[in-house]
């Protein structure tokens, strides 16, 4: 909201007042970043040799370039099909054998030798998941969405797609799935399906020489970047058996940035996904797939004939937003300081996060095997549509230490795997099943519990976790509401996931279609919109996105799509910084070592003057990466002259491609001579000669939103009368973070141009 105009702080002679007092701060290069990971251009590198090789390209060429775009999507989406089967049907087999053993010595009383079972598998099933992310590839732990959302935005963060990052990612939410960690699976398959994507695009590994030349035609980040778009969307519809949805969830939640050609790409590799799942799930459907049949796909059918609303109804479902966005919120604001605690255990050591992992799957194991007890057995009724009670499998009625022809309430959906316990919480004609004990038992434990297993040292999701808790929630709402509606509590349920979701994640259009896909009931759509409106706009009143609270915690310079109030008091010659490294057209080799050496900076202004022209005048900007390519090729000359035609022929453009997914070069591994060092080496056919570029009286607000929509790595800054010196300086994402604005201008804080938000006392933030 607009407020009255503040003069003061608004006029140039205050930022001259306050910029005034920036100087004693420490200086910084506007590309080093200490603790954040580097930006990664979307941008193609229009150099001579790039527009040559464009030239150069037959009609035959262009054409193959288009068939593979769509050859990989094929691939991409066939494979993640593949591998979100595999991870399903072991989870459910590996879980399944673990309760079935468990249960059979329940039916003969042993109750102490099914605990030690239950626990100890539980355990080492934790203690191997943990291992092996420590130990092979530390990238793998967590979700994975923070991840590859920021590098959607731009940000590097390395060793996330490898292929041991794949593969451990895989493993680990296997076996940490299995051990009946209140977590999910959907967030690592998001995180599977941007690494299936990036290893395709980049044709294999190179470090484990797995590769495929026929596969190796992206050459620029652009066309990788879209590529890990489709693989997110892959993942998440290959979770939830939602292609639409997980379409939807890559273009509001994860893509920064979007075209139609794009949209038509993604939409057909979740189109590939979900016919191959389809004629996957076929064959389970012959008992080919182990204990549970189906592979313990996500499907809650809640489609009932007789889903009818009122508009009595829409006061309930009202009261599940708002109580949904005030959980979420409060789920959000207590994991993100519960992953405040546990980044402090983790500095200690390997050690201490394995032993992190370990108490929490005991800890987990004891009030799983242990809070059934608390729950009286209930007599089976007689209209049930499935065996009761159930055992050795899953289902709504488990035996546990009840009397023949009695159910435990409680043990039906807490000890169970969490996909079951959804599918029991979202079944219709159940309203008597449950006691509302119980249900209140079961919410408190999984919300609890859910937010002290994420961020441990293994694969682990939010999605599944939060359904599981808004399903719970749902029902609450639903037993308290009674007679008074005309919903059964299975809807109650599933508006209870959506209002928590709503509430948490703050996405509105794919998760509506993701609920609707899940249920396969399109009756709900009016009240899953409803719900998800009233549960967003009420959480974004106390803290942001769980995820963009993850990447904030992971120092992820990620740039949100507003730009905040205060920056339309800035220029972007109010936050440029110095000492500016430019080069010259022609530069010594002893020169350009020294600023590589010196500096942490990815790009520098190249610039002409004498005697190429008359005043010194902005040519472009070159890359570090291409630097150290000339460097390692000794493209150099024994005197400042342009570079001939025949020396230029030993280069293509390939030699300036994007390398792959790793660090990349250093200049440390560049070995030079003395008489290499006095040489000199023409920049002008390596130079991006078209560079973005603003000039320095541009509101910062305008520039963010170009530097984002565009998806730059640098944006120059040019002098807004000539001087002289034809650039004043770069930006990069850093000078649009917040935090490094309000160092160099501190009186903004105090600035009533803020983005509306309830502050929580400080006792609360205390605790």
């Amino acid at each position: 909201m607009r407020t009255k105009k503040t003069a003061p702080l608004a006029s140039r002679s205050s930022l001259r007042h306050f910029a005034g007092r920036r100087r004693t701060l420490p200086r910084r290069s506007p590309s080093s970043a200490p603790t954040s990971p580097p930006s990664k251009a979307s941008t193609m590198t229009e150099n001579d040799l790039f527009k040559q090789d464009w030239r150069r390209r037959s009609k035959i060429q262009i054409g193959q370039y288009i068939f593979m775009k769509w050859t990989l999507c094929f691939l991409l989406g066939t494979l993640v099909c593949l591998i979100g089967f595999t991870v399903n049907l072991s989870v459910e087999n590996i879980a399944g054998i673990k309760f079935v053993v468990t249960s059979n010595m329940m039916l003969y009383k042993k109750y102490l030798m099914a605990f030690l079972v239950f626990s100890v598998s539980n355990f080492s099933l934790t203690l191997l998941s943990s291992l092996i992310t420590e130990f092979i590839s530390r990238e793998a732990a967590g979700s994975g969405i923070p991840e590859v959302k920021a590098y959607l935005n731009g940000v590097d963060a390395p060793g996330i797609f490898s292929l041991r990052t794949l593969v451990v990612k895989i493993v680990g939410s296997v076996l940490a799935v299995s051990s009946s960690l209140v977590i999910g699976k959907a967030g690592p398959m998001v995180h599977v399906g941007g690494c299936v994507a990036a290893l395709v695009a980049q044709g294999g590994s190179k470090k484990y020489r797995l590769t495929w030349k026929w596969l190796q035609y992206f050459k620029n980040d652009r066309d990788l970047r879209d590529l890990v778009t489709c693989g997110s969307a892959a993942g998440m519809a290959v979770s939830f058996r939602a292609p639409v949805g997980g379409l939807l969830f890559a273009f509001e939640e994860m893509a920064s940035w979007w075209r139609s050609a794009l949209l038509w790409r993604a939409f057909f590799t979740t189109a590939v996904v979900a016919i191959f799942l389809r004629a996957l799930i076929d064959v389970c459907f012959n008992g080919k797939c182990g204990l549970f049949g189906t592979g313990g796909l996500i499907m809650f059918d809640v489609t009932s004939a007789s889903t009818t609303y009122h508009i009595e109804d829409v006061l309930p479902v009202l009261l599940l937003g708002v109580v949904g966005g005030i959980l979420g919120g409060l789920f959000n604001f207590l994991l993100d300081n519960v992953l405040k605690l546990y980044s402090l255990i983790n500095k200690k050591g390997a050690f201490y996060k394995i032993l992190l992992a370990c108490s929490i799957s005991i800890f987990t194991s004891l009030l799983l095997f242990g809070l059934p007890w608390l729950a009286s057995c209930q007599p089976c009724p007689a209209d049930a549509t499935e065996p009761c009670p159930t055992i050795g499998r899953s289902g709504n009625y488990k035996k546990f230490q009840c009397r023949p022809g009695h159910y435990n309430d409680l043990a039906s959906l807490i000890f169970n795997t969490n996909d079951d316990a959804i599918k029991n919480l979202f079944s219709k004609n159940t309203d008597s099943e449950f006691h509302l004990s119980s249900i209140c038992i079961f919410f408190v434990t999984c919300f609890f519990l859910s937010i002290f297993s994420y961020g441990i040292a293994v694969p682990a999701g939010l999605f599944v976790p939060v359904i599981l808790i808004g399903a719970s929630y749902g029902r609450l709402v639903g037993m308290l509401v009674g007679s008074h509606s005309n919903l059964n509590h299975g809807l109650f349920a599933v508006l209870g996931s959506a209002s928590l979701l709503g509430g948490s994640m703050r996405m509105t259009v794919s998760l509506c279609v993701i609920i609707l896909e899940l249920t396969n009931n399109l009756l709900l759509l009016p009240l899953v919109m409803l719900v998800l409106l009233v549960s967003k706009t009420v959480a974004d009143a106390f803290n942001g996105n769980i995820y963009d609270l993850i990447m904030k915690l992971k120092a992820f310079p990620y740039l949100e799509a507003h730009a905040e109030p205060y920056m339309r008091l800035l220029t972007v010659g109010d936050v440029v910084t110095g000492p500016l490294q430019v080069f010259h057209a022609i530069e010594k080799v002893s020169n350009i070592v020294h600023v590589l050496r010196t500096t942490r900076h990815n790009g520098f202004p190249v610039i002409d003057d004498s005697p190429f022209s008359e005043t010194p005048m902005l040519f472009g900007l070159v890359l570090r990466a291409h630097l150290l390519t000339l460097l390692k090729k000794k493209a150099f000359q024994p005197t400042p002259v342009r570079i001939s035609d025949d020396a230029l022929e030993q280069f293509t453009s390939e030699n300036f491609a994007k390398q792959g997914l790793g660090d990349g070069d250093k200049i440390e591994d560049v070995d030079l001579t003395e008489e290499d060092m006095e040489m000199f080496i023409d920049l002008h056919p390596f130079t991006n000669t078209s560079p973005y570029t603003v000039v320095e009286t541009m509101s910062l607000a305008k520039a963010l939103i170009l530097f984002r929509e565009v998806g730059l790595r640098h944006l120059l800054v040019v002098p807004k009368m000539s001087n002289g010196q034809p650039v004043v300086g770069i930006l990069t994402r850093h000078d649009f973070m917040p935090e490094y604005i309000l160092a160099w201008h501190p009186l903004l804080v105090r600035s009533r141009w803020k983005r509306l938000r309830i502050q929580l006392p400080r006792w609360v933030k205390f605790f």
